[in-house]
């Protein structure tokens, strides 16, 4: 116990040392920059931070600190003076919000060297005196993946240019070179933040691939090179570990935004990023092999690389195992002939191929159930299949649909018009088929089901492939439903106990390797059940779930709609992986990461490698232990069973509270969040209609929330039902359970984290409000209710007690972005006045300005 607080009180003293003290000395560099109106701007910039606490502390209204502050400090209160200053502080505050991250970043190695690294090496080592131990490692590595899904949603919004000014800021910060941080600074300052206008989905991808190019590429080849090395050092066979996935251009669930031909242009692009990769690093490699014996298939290499790199005019296709040949043969004449003298960079770019094929990432489709099934009914409607349907399938029984499915491949002919939402699903399932000609099967395999809800939604889109272009002996794709809210995750256990069941079903299993992966989403769990209930709701579906592929012989993968916020199954992810027992699957660890969790956790190559080996610590932890999961007991399970029950009968009662939405509407930047020109998926489903919570994304649900410093999402429910069951005489049965429960203890840490990012006495002064004072109370006296009973729970006098140094990184980034909460605040509170076109505008644009460095600054909030 010592050893570990005294490793905790070292990484505070770093964490002071190495990021608060350089940030405050970079950050008063920063403030004396030489821009336009600067020497206004950084003068009266830290008056008007203390200014904003001092005025929060006394529950003041954000109108009346900002008035007063302009009256004090300012020689103007014109209207539109105080909306500019108010703008250069908005972009100050972006960029100090930058700096930090750069500054915290520089010092991630130094605040993470106590951390555990290999865990693999580890257990080798355990067992290298052990056969059992090495039989156990050697079968966890033939089943065992890791796959990291990228996503695009409208918090991840800098541009290339912005990004690679942080790489070389950070860089710069770690040897502390004044000269080129200053010179930095100046860029940053100057560069622009957003775009003019929102980015289109290709946009989007080429924004998310820099993290590809410039990350990825380079940290997961890295870690199954550790990987390799430790298991030759034990003469096992290595396997490939890591796989990309991406979703930008590919995932058109509530897009409209999204066509075919955005999932072609993707394809191409991954790939001739990838090519460009894979050439610069061999021209490193051809700069030392200047040896007699190679010349032949170095120039062939060269040729082919720099062909598939730069000629947009190339055809296409899928040269990755050409490419290794001629590597491989490289490699071989460096070993026999030259001493393995720069073997080692041959084995390097061998490595990258086998890892990323002509693929790079693969690119999942996604789309609702509601659209294929319509797509279904539209098809059924065209010779020759017409013949095959009796007209009421609509109305028919589950059963009876299954019933009716042929399964025959056939060349549809479509006479009727079709709307775009059809037209491009039937595309896309024909053009799945050129990518994979292209870039390879694994380029894109995968087609994603949201809202999946009975086993007829999977058949039926089988069904429309044999329609348009394939064959059943060569489907060489694997059709994923999506499981998310709570009745879905009840009943999908059930839905795939159907499809194992069905004869073509399990005939294209087999032909898959009897592989099946299954997304579980935290999307609208949460934003149906609340926090607990999202949680212990996939629990259930997990064990469930499980046990029904083990009774069929599937090797199932759960693919995780984690994102980053805990309001979203996100917080201490590999601690959550490594919670997992026996009886849930998880030797493959799939999840998406989205947002700021990009930037946050695998914005560097340091921070990526870290991250990557964390999880497939986890998985390999717990593919080892395979321990009992003591939630499954019947003390444990039913006490968490009551407790989620509790937990979401409160969430639902705020949910369906008449002024809950309208709450929302007024006093967060919600009814604004579509006009931010950051994304190209709409803020809602269904965008041309009145808002509906049903309809609302939960990405901006959640954003709403934290931009309110109530995240909701993230705890409301905890308190209510962890004082009923203290009530109940329970209280000793929850704290053996938080105490002996890995996965419970997780959801506790990650909820105290999300609380930790709420400040209820920034709104404190609605309490006062006519109309939402007592709604404001009820969701304050939950927060109280639920800081006192968790506080109670973990035996901890503060919030986020064992993680010193992440919550004094949050409580300086709070600090930071607190006068942007109240600008938000401020120009909302105008708003609710008569106003003039023009000063609506301005109000608007100040308001949605805010939205930028307050979601930036939570790095993990949407």
């Amino acid at each position: 116990m010592m050893q570990k607080q005294r490793v905790k009180g070292q990484r505070e003293s770093v964490f002071n040392n190495e990021v608060v003290s350089r940030f405050e000395l970079y950050n008063s560099l920063f403030l004396t920059l030489p821009f336009y109106k600067i020497k206004d701007t950084g003068t009266l910039l830290p008056l008007f931070i203390k200014y904003c606490e001092d005025g929060v502390n006394k529950h003041e209204t954000p109108s009346h600190i900002i008035n007063t502050f302009f009256k004090k400090y300012t020689q103007t209160n014109a209207n539109k003076d105080v909306i500019d200053l108010l703008f250069r502080f908005i972009q100050y505050i972006e960029r100090q919000v930058v700096l930090f991250d750069a500054v915290e970043d520089a010092s991630f190695n130094k605040l993470n060297a106590d951390d555990e690294h290999n865990a693999l090496l580890g257990y080798l080592k355990k067992g290298s005196d052990s056969k059992v131990i090495t039989e156990k490692i050697e079968k966890l590595i033939e089943d065992f993946s890791l796959r990291l899904v990228l996503t695009a949603h409208p918090t991840q919004f800098y541009p290339g240019s912005v990004l690679s000014i942080i790489t070389d800021l950070t860089s710069a910060i770690k040897i502390n070179d004044i000269s080129t941080i200053h010179l930095l600074l100046q860029q940053l300052g100057k560069t622009p933040f957003f775009n003019k206008k929102s980015p289109t989905p290709v946009d989007e991808a080429l924004s998310l691939a820099w993290y590809l190019e410039n990350v990825f590429y380079f940290a997961a080849a890295n870690i199954q090179s550790e990987i390799d090395k430790s298991l030759n050092d034990y003469n096992i066979e290595s396997k490939k570990i890591i796989e990309l996935g991406f979703w930008p251009g590919g995932d058109r669930d509530g897009n409209p935004n999204v066509h075919a031909d955005s999932t072609i242009q993707v394809s191409k692009m991954l790939r001739q990023i990838l090519y460009r990769c894979y050439y610069r690093d061999f021209r490193n490699l051809k700069r030392r092999i200047t040896f007699r014996g190679v010349e032949e298939p170095i120039a062939i290499v060269q040729d082919v690389l720099y062909k598939n790199a730069f000629d947009p005019n190339i055809e296409m296709e899928n040269i990755s195992g050409d490419l290794i040949e001629k590597l491989t043969e490289i490699k071989t004449t460096l070993i026999d002939h030259h001493d393995g003298l720069f073997a080692d960079l041959a084995s390097d770019l061998i490595r990258k191929v086998e890892l990323y094929g002509s693929h790079f990432a693969s690119l999942d489709i996604r789309q609702d159930s509601r659209v294929l099934r319509d797509v279904h009914a539209y098809c059924r409607k065209s010779k020759p299949i017409i013949s095959l349907f009796p007209e009421n399938y609509d109305d028919l029984s589950e059963e009876e649909k299954i019933a009716a499915l042929s399964f025959k491949s056939a060349k549809v002919i479509y006479t009727e018009d079709r709307d775009s939402l059809i037209d491009d699903t039937l595309q896309t399932i024909a053009e799945v088929k050129q990518i994979q000609e292209s870039n390879g099967e694994l380029a894109c395999h995968r087609f994603i089901i949201s809202n999946c809800q009975q086993a007829s939604d999977i058949l039926q889109l089988m069904e429309l492939f044999l329609w348009n272009g394939w064959e059943e002996h060569n489907l060489t794709m694997d059709f994923v439903p999506l499981f998310e809210t709570v009745h879905d995750l009840a009943d999908a256990a059930k839905i795939m106990e159907t499809l194992y069941a069905h004869p073509f079903y399990k005939k294209h299993l087999e032909s898959r390797g009897n592989k099946q992966d299954i997304m579980l989403g935290f999307s609208d769990s949460t934003k149906d059940g609340g926090y607990l209930m999202a949680n212990w709701s996939i629990f259930n579906a997990k064990v469930a779930l499980t046990e029904t592929a083990n009774k069929h012989n599937i090797q199932l993968a759960f693919f995780d709609g984690r994102g980053g916020p805990p309001s979203r199954g996100g917080g201490k992810t590999h601690r959550f992986y490594a919670s997992m027992g026996k009886e849930i699957a998880n030797k493959n660890i799939q999840l998406t990461i989205q947002g700021q969790t990009i930037s946050s956790q695998y914005g560097s190559i340091d921070s990526a490698e870290f991250n990557i080996e964390q999880l497939i610590n986890a998985g390999i932890s717990a593919g080892m232990k395979e321990k009992h999961n003591i939630l499954l007991d019947p003390v444990h399970k039913n006490l968490l069973d009551v407790m989620a029950a509790q937990s979401y009968d409160a969430f639902v009662s705020l949910r369906k509270h008449p002024l809950f939405l309208s709450y929302l509407e007024k006093f967060s930047p919600l009814s604004l969040l579509s006009k931010i020109t950051i994304s190209s998926r709409p803020v809602k489903r269904n965008s041309g209609e009145k808002l509906k919570l049903e309809d609302l994304r939960a990405i901006s649900f959640v954003t709403a929330w934290s931009q309110l410093k109530q995240n909701i999402p993230g705890f409301y429910g905890m308190g209510t039902a962890l004082k009923t069951q203290e009530d109940a005489g329970n209280w000793d049965d929850i704290v053996k359970t938080y105490q002996e429960s890995g996965y419970f203890k997780t959801i506790i840490d990650n909820c105290m984290m999300s609380m930790s990012k709420s400040d209820f006495s920034v709104t404190a002064h609605f309490a006062n409000d006519k109309e939402y004072g007592d709604f404001w109370k009820m969701l304050h006296d939950e927060f109280e209710l639920s800081k006192a009973m968790l506080l109670k729970l973990s035996g901890h006098e503060t919030l986020m007690e064992n993680y010193p140094v992440e919550k004094r990184s949050i409580a300086v980034r709070e600090k930071i972005v607190l006068p942007l909460v109240l600008i938000q605040h401020y120009a909302l509170e105008q708003l609710q006045h008569e106003l003039s076109e023009v000063e609506k505008q301005s109000y608007e644009k100040l308001a949605i300005r805010t939205v930028y460095g307050v979601v930036n600054a939570g790095r993990n909030l949407a």
